[in-house]
């Protein structure tokens, strides 16, 4: 089974980390490093699939996957 897609990003308005995934809507965290954001998302992420299923909401699939640029050489 595909997991999640997790973006990571540095964001100088809350000085640390964001991770957010963007297949669930509005299920982000906040981190002062990389690696606590990606952990307090993970923690996110269980909580808002419990929340869905709880109220019998649709749950998404995992289908986000950034596009990669490459630069021809």
């Amino acid at each position: 089974m595909k997991d999640y897609h997790i973006n990571i990003f540095y964001s100088d308005e809350d000085a640390g980390y964001i991770a957010d995934i963007p297949d669930l809507q509005a299920c982000s965290a906040f981190g002062k490093t990389p690696q606590e954001a990606l952990a307090q998302v993970e923690i996110a992420k269980k909580a808002w699939l419990a929340s869905a299923r709880a109220h019998r909401k649709p749950i998404p699939k995992p289908r986000y996957r950034p596009a990669i640029y490459q630069t021809p050489s």
